[in-house]
């Protein structure tokens, strides 16, 4: 997918092969049309000689211009305006006026040929796959030759092939990106001049279960038409050619035999479902049966649009560029003979689909509770609510696996490719309906182990010899059972105790740790937290300053508690800093807080020990005192510069002289460049993008910070860092040490009290109050035959089993790979556990311990049957996000592309029947696999739109190593809901629809979220009932474009849509903060970014064309 990726030497997907000699060119249903020329084609989206550019029938050629390029010549991005000889915002639906595209005729496979194909008629396919794969076939059908043919520039890659200069002849370009224009130097990315594949939007009918369909090629029902013509110099769904460089058109060749000059069209093939071909659709499983009806969520065809698979009516104009349901045909293209209006191309509804993979999920599994006894089942997927019953393995909430059942031979795991990884969640929130694990109590002698793995005691563990032995299931080693411990077997061998006990029964459950568990073998403090506040003048200017101070008197009165007791244990501390650090004494004992100034930031120093950390109850009158203050102290402050590391240094000092873990929560606005330790300079550098320069944009700038976090981890010390930049601060580098010490990052750009207050306040209110595990160290033990040999996620690592983390919170993830060191045994399967030793806010030392049995299989077949396609891009994305820090991010992008199609391919060559190599065949586990892995490509850290600034990658890039699955799934493949569709009265979510432009409809109201923004996209032809009951304003105009809330309206639509809201931010880890779009607003473009099944901005290709690309790598990794 990368622009400068060389073109693979493979005829191109999407366009027509040669023909072989000797066979004739099937039209549908068997009936050969007329023979034609082998033409050579270049690469997939690379030159493609064969196409031809020919004047259209009657009108003369116009000589050839050496001027600028025909308007049609280059694309706009959706939403810009062309100007040309169409009016202002038409794109130009029909051929040229002087000249206009056509292709040889042809519809075979792509790819070098398994075979020659030979024509057969579609009732001969009556079987196809069982229906545990999903097929899809390419629509490679040609348009007829109907004049003379001129050679056409080669049109550039999509993004696969050669990167192709992309000036037009006046130099000039569209060049406002998202937010305003790229600099002069700069090119903007790729699409810019891109729009979608093929300029016309695909007709939309009631889409068929994403499946299986046959290209005419191999003679199964023909795929709805798309209209034929390109503008001069553009391939098929390809980048337009740069015409600036061909002063003159190349000269005709000589006409191949068989090509007609002139004479009557050749009359399109039969529709679908003409007289002639009696027959049904294609349907679920290859074979043929009833017509399905419109499936949910999907809108109906809009007006104009032919429905196929009924009767076709006469031709229907087509809707010009704008791909909005709701808009006027263009005139151009209904003067076109009719074959030259089509021409075939995926259709959208007929290949996989999240929205119909979700809810069918949710349909099947939502409503009985998943119970865990039965080993390596596959749970119901994220997006599902469904509830858990724990009988001896870990809930799904706390564990997922890319595959429940895994291969018994390393060997077997390499041809796969699949990797084994478990995303672990150790300390997940549970819905109110489930339990917390029971904290189980041994006494002094502790939890039972075994003497030779160290295993914790578990339901997979076997008892013999009448229960006085137990053989641990992890190491096979037999160990004693202590006489306390002790109890019979009942006549099945398990324990009669079994089911009193959590550890025997239960999947996951805590142990109360013995002094043995403890730093310095004694019993640890409460924890404490300190806050720490940039009191420099841009975070006094904002209204910052007063806003926090105002926010803690209440927020304090809410941290964190064990269970039931009265108030938290938790102590609290002040530090406000600029150039030099300002500490606070807050004992209760005085009238007034007093302060202490440390000035020498290069060695830093707690000046107080007594009265820094205290307890909120006891001292409310002197905090309330110094909050009250701190704003007016500072008020007048004309100090702009900043120190960073030397403010992490003190608290982590202070936290050491309490004797106690803790968390440090930062409020930081700007680059720390005063002189101190860890001082930073700009390097902010956007030519360094695509370049093997750019990995050093992810790095820190210093070593500085990842030894200040090694400390901070071995006092048990984790930061969250607030920031508030108005221009660049160097997120890469200060964000080390929260990633390091499993800490988080807030990023509120430009922030305005008036706009993020509410984002900010609630992030900060979550965060301060949500339970967190200090000095936390964690490892995961395997049964024999696999061991975890890479983790991924917010946490430090001093060894290569232990993973350390100074804080742990219930959001937070670590991603476990395992490999195998020997052979799996299909009988015993393979087990994880994963044990967790922290101390709680409390301060009491526990060990929470998750048990997961896995099945392993000797048949690849079981390995993709039982994989989860949402776990598996986690971890891909968390291996990339990893990898750009040491690698090209083009190596990147290209090693999962390789890895993608190598696990297709092996399903395809080991587990599906045999079937036409024009077929695609997906397992129904992972049909998903590419629309997802196309996403995470696209996303900003792997191809930054021009937009996406490098602190922008780097918050993403540490946000996404921790994140659990459901909030990849979101963040990756956003959810977009029509809001106007449902009932006013439904309670439920409204159904969401594919993430898509061609979805939206300019007559309806659609909301977006994915985890982190939130968007409301108003279409320019909403009812006025509609503005006024939601926006308060009579007509669409009047809605103000980038509005961040919404009037609370006494009306039940603006109940409904605002309910909503508060539900989805209640779903979510982070607030989301709102942003009204008005359809074709200069804000549009922000939210197009969010369209993933679209061509992106910066390059990425749309879900159609990637799912083209993947068969094609797919095939030549078979051939």
């Amino acid at each position: 997918m990368n622009v400068n990726q060389s073109a693979p030497p493979v005829p191109p997907f999407g366009q027509n092969q040669p023909i072989y000699p000797g066979y004739h060119q099937s039209s549908y249903g068997g009936q050969p049309g007329p023979a034609a020329p082998a033409t050579p084609y270049g690469a997939y989206n690379g030159p493609v000689p064969g196409y031809q550019q020919a004047p259209p029938q009657g009108v003369p050629r116009a000589p050839p211009s050496s001027g600028a390029p025909p308007a049609s010549a280059a694309q706009v991005p959706c939403g810009q305006t062309t100007y040309g000889q169409f009016g202002q915002g038409d794109i130009q639906n029909g051929p040229s006026p002087t000249a206009q595209m056509q292709r040889v005729p042809g519809s075979q496979q792509f790819g070098p040929p398994l075979a020659p194909v030979v024509s057969q008629p579609a009732v001969l396919q009556p079987y196809g796959p069982p229906p545990t794969s999903t097929q899809v076939t390419a629509q490679l059908a040609g348009m007829q030759i109907t004049g003379a043919v001129a050679q056409a520039p080669p049109p550039s890659g999509l993004g696969y092939g050669p990167p192709t200069s992309l000036a037009s002849a006046s130099g000039n370009f569209p060049n406002s990106g998202p937010y305003g224009s790229y600099p002069q130097s700069q090119a903007p990315p790729l699409s810019q001049a891109q729009g979608h594949p093929g300029v016309q939007p695909p007709l939309r009918s009631a889409p068929p279960l994403a499946s299986s369909f046959t290209s005419p090629a191999s003679g199964g029902p023909q795929m709805p038409s798309m209209t034929g013509l390109l503008p001069p110099g553009q391939g098929f769904g390809s980048l337009p050619v740069n015409q600036a460089n061909h002063v003159s058109s190349p000269p005709a060749p000589a006409l191949p035999p068989g090509t007609q000059m002139t004479g009557a069209p050749v009359p399109p093939p039969p529709p679908m479902h003409s007289p002639q071909q009696p027959g049904y659709q294609l349907q679920q499983n290859g074979s043929f049966g009833p017509a399905r009806g419109p499936q949910p969520n999907y809108e109906s065809p809009y007006p104009g649009a032919p429905a196929f698979g009924s009767q076709p009516g006469p031709p229907q104009p087509l809707p010009p560029k704008r791909l909005d349901p709701d808009a006027i045909p263009s005139p151009q293209l209904n003067e076109l003979p009719p074959q030259q209006k089509t021409r075939h191309r995926i259709d959208p509804d007929a290949i996989p689909s999240p929205i119909q993979v979700i809810e069918d999920d949710r349909n099947n599994r939502g409503s009985e509770p998943f119970v865990t006894g039965v080993r390596g089942q596959v749970p119901p997927l994220v997006t599902t609510n469904f509830l858990v019953k724990d009988q001896g393995n870990a809930s799904p909430r706390y564990i997922r696996c890319t595959s429940y059942n895994i291969p018994c031979t390393s060997d077997m795991a390499k041809q796969a490719q699949v990797p084994l990884a478990a995303v672990i969640k150790p300390l997940a929130r549970l819905p109110p309906e489930e339990a917390s694990p029971y904290v189980v109590d041994h006494g002094e002698s502790g939890p039972l182990r075994c003497n030779r793995c160290k295993a914790y005691m578990c339901p997979l563990m076997t008892f013999i010899e009448g229960g006085r032995r137990f053989q641990c299931s992890f190491c096979s080693c037999i160990n004693d059972v202590p006489p306390q411990y002790f109890q019979h077997l009942d006549h099945t061998g398990k324990r009669v105790d079994a089911y009193d006990r959590p550890e025997l029964s239960l999947g996951s459950y805590e142990f109360l740790a013995t002094v043995d568990y403890c730093k310095n073998n004694k019993f640890p403090s409460p924890p404490a937290f300190i806050f720490m506040i940039d009191v420099s003048y841009n975070a006094i200017r904002t209204g910052l300053v007063r806003l926090l101070c105002e926010e803690l008197k209440s927020l304090l009165d809410h941290l964190p508690r064990e269970g039931g007791a009265e108030e938290s244990a938790i102590r609290v501390g002040f530090v406000t800093y600029n150039k030099v650090l300002h500490f606070y004494n807050v004992k209760s004992s005085l009238a007034q807080p007093q302060m202490m100034v440390v000035s020498d930031v290069a060695d830093m120093f707690v000046p107080l020990l007594d009265g820094f950390l205290v307890n909120v109850s006891e001292s409310r009158a002197v905090i309330t005192s110094l909050l009250d203050q701190i704003p007016e102290m500072f008020a007048d402050t004309r100090e702009t510069e900043t120190v960073f590391a030397p403010v992490i240094q003190a608290g982590m000092e202070a936290l050491k002289a309490a004797e106690c873990a803790g968390k440090l929560f930062l409020f930081h606005t700007s680059l720390p460049i005063a002189e101190a330790p860890g001082k930073l300079k700009n390097r902010d550098d956007r030519k360094l993008i695509n370049t093997d320069k750019e990995k050093t944009l992810f790095q820190p700038q210093t070593g500085t910070y990842q030894t200040l976090a090694k400390e901070c981890v071995a006092q048990g010390c984790c930061v969250d860092l607030f920031l508030f930049p108005n221009q660049y601060v160097d997120v890469a580098t200060l964000s080390v040490v929260p990633q390091l010490t499993g800490g988080s990052v807030y990023k509120y750009a430009c922030f305005q009290v008036e706009n993020d207050q509410e984002r900010f306040l609630s992030d900060l209110r979550r965060d301060v109050q949500k339970v967190v595990g200090f000095d936390a160290v964690m490892r995961v033990r395997t049964s024999t035959g696999i061991r975890a040999v890479d983790f991924f996620g917010a946490f430090y690592m001093s060894n290569t089993t232990d993973v350390e983390l100074a804080g742990l919170d219930g959001d937070k993830t670590v991603t476990v790979e395992f490999k195998h060191d020997d052979r799996l045994n299909e009988e015993n399967g393979a087990l994880l556990q994963c044990a967790l030793l922290y101390t709680s806010c409390a301060g009491q030392r526990r060990l929470r311990i998750h048990n997961l049995a896995l099945n392993c299989c000797t048949q690849l077949a079981d390995l993709y049957r039982n994989c989860e396609t949402d776990t598996l891009i986690n971890y891909m994305a968390k291996f990339a996000y990893r990898a750009v820090l040491n690698s090209p991010v083009k190596t990147v992008r290209d090693t999962l592309i390789t890895q993608c199609a190598q696990i297709l391919a092996c399903y395809r060559k080991n587990c599906a029947s045999p079937s036409s190599a024009g077929q695609l065949i997906l397992p129904e586990c992972m049909k998903l696999l590419p629309v997802y892995l196309n996403c995470v490509l696209k996303s900003d850290v792997l191809q930054p739109g021009a937009e996406v600034t490098t602190d922008d990658r780097a918050y993403v890039r540490q946000l996404v190593s921790s994140m659990d699955v459901a909030e990849t799934n979101v963040f990756f493949y956003p959810r977009l809901l029509p809001l106007t569709k449902s009932p006013l009265d439904s309670t439920t979510e409204p159904p969401a629809v594919r993430a898509s432009e061609e979805r939206l409809s300019s007559g309806d109201i659609y909301l977006l979220e994915n985890g982190l923004n939130l968007f409301v996209w108003v279409g320019a032809s909403v009812q006025q009932a509609v503005v006024q009951s939601l926006f308060n304003v009579s007509s669409f105009s009047q809605i103000t474009s980038g509005l961040s809330v919404l009037p609370v309206l006494d009306n039940p639509l603006s109940k409904k849509v605002r309910g909503l809201i508060d539900s989805l931010r209640a779903q979510r880890m982070r607030y989301m903060k709102l942003i009204v779009v008005k359809q074709e607003d200069k804000l549009e473009m922000l939210f197009k970014h969010f369209l993933v099944e679209d061509k992106s901005l910066s390059g990425g290709a749309s879900y159609v064309d990637f799912l083209c690309h993947m068969h094609k790598e797919i095939r030549q990794l078979l051939s």
